[in-house]
């Protein structure tokens, strides 16, 4: 454990976790502090300005980050006949219908993204107590209920991130990889906070983003000044 903290120290080194720093610095830090023997992920987290309990304050929705988030993301499609082959052809990794559902209820569950035509709903329906809790459960407003089965899983493959603000008023995502360009890194995050900033609910009062922090999978959080993340790129 003396090891961990060494570790965690030696890379905190430099980061002050009052300050805000510009996009571009924040970035720099956070890519040059990730010493991790694989490909740390870069994640962005939003404080925001909302109580999702109340339903004219959910933040929810979905993005195509311009570069891609680096990660190899397995879509599950539950689709039937002319359209379960147009999702095979797109590059589905996983396709079905009453089987799918019977494999996922016995716990198989070896994909990160569910896409289903509106037709599949009912039996999707059935499995709310399984991939809710995980984030997956497919959804009109984020484009995975759809008969663009080929749009929808193309879009998972190539980038598209759903967000969805949690109980404490956080929106958190994953934007690419440690060895990602800095300037890649930077487009995707300013992609992300815009598509936000954009989905602000109706209820939301005051001041809607409260913080924007990044940081890789094992490195330290770095605050970013709000306006160089909103900002258009220079």
């Amino acid at each position: 454990m003396a090891h961990i903290g060494k570790r965690t120290a030696e890379i905190s080194k430099g980061v002050d976790r009052k300050k805000l720093y510009a996009l571009n610095e924040a970035v720099g830090m956070v890519k040059s502090r990730a010493k991790a023997k694989f490909d740390e992920t870069i994640e962005v987290a939003m404080n925001l300005g909302v109580d999702p309990r109340h339903a004219d304050q959910m933040v929810r929705g979905v993005v195509n980050l311009p570069n891609g988030t680096g990660k190899n993301v397995r879509v599950a499609v539950f689709a039937k006949d002319a359209k379960a082959e147009e999702a095979r052809k797109a590059g589905a990794d996983i396709v079905g219908a009453e089987d799918l559902v019977t494999a996922v209820q016995g716990g198989k569950i070896d994909f990160d993204r569910v896409i289903a035509t509106p037709d599949m709903m009912p039996l999707v329906g059935r499995l709310g107590k399984v991939l809710g809790p995980r984030g997956m459960m497919p959804n009109p407003k984020v484009g995975t209920v759809t008969m663009d089965v080929t749009g929808a899983v193309k879009a998972s493959k190539g980038g598209a991130v759903e967000f969805r603000v949690e109980k404490a008023g956080i929106v958190h995502a994953g934007i690419g990889k440690a060895s990602f360009e800095a300037k890649a890194l930077e487009e995707n995050i300013r992609a992300f906070a815009d598509a936000v900033i954009k989905a602000k609910p109706a209820g939301a009062k005051g001041n809607y983003v409260k913080r924007v922090a990044i940081s890789s999978t094992m490195g330290p959080g770095v605050k970013i000044e709000l306006g160089s993340v909103t900002a258009p790129a220079a």
